[in-house]
């Protein structure tokens, strides 16, 4: 299959053979590698990226007391539990924002760089 371009936006074609070739361990495990050595420098962005869209503002600090402050030790439970799953699903949707971004300006880097390409 040929590489997607900006001109092309990925079809749920392309979406579905990549999410395939990640379901490979090999090449899940090559692919956090890369990611670990990034870590550092994505987390930042990523953190940029929360913090510019609101996500954690004021008004999650009050959700965060609220949950953690619940008397009802069941309830206080499940508000801390659903929090996290929020805050997970949010920063799993960031991250992929964030990291269909660099591949789109590492595909702009590559082919500038590219002498093929001249």
């Amino acid at each position: 299959m040929p590489p997607v371009r900006d001109e092309e936006p990925p079809t749920d074609a392309h979406l579905g053979a990549a999410i395939e070739a990640l379901s490979d361990p090999e090449r899940f495990r090559e692919a956090e590698q890369r990611v670990a050595r990034a870590a550092p420098a994505l987390q930042k962005v990523l953190a940029a990226a929360l913090a510019q869209g609101g996500w954690f503002d004021e008004a999650h600090e009050s959700l965060v007391l609220k949950a953690a402050t619940t008397p009802d030790d069941d309830e206080r439970l499940r508000a801390v539990r659903t929090l996290l799953a929020e805050e997970t699903r949010l920063g799993m949707l960031v991250g992929v924002a964030v990291g269909w971004e660099l591949a789109r300006e590492l595909d702009q880097i590559v082919d500038h760089e590219d002498p093929r390409k001249d």
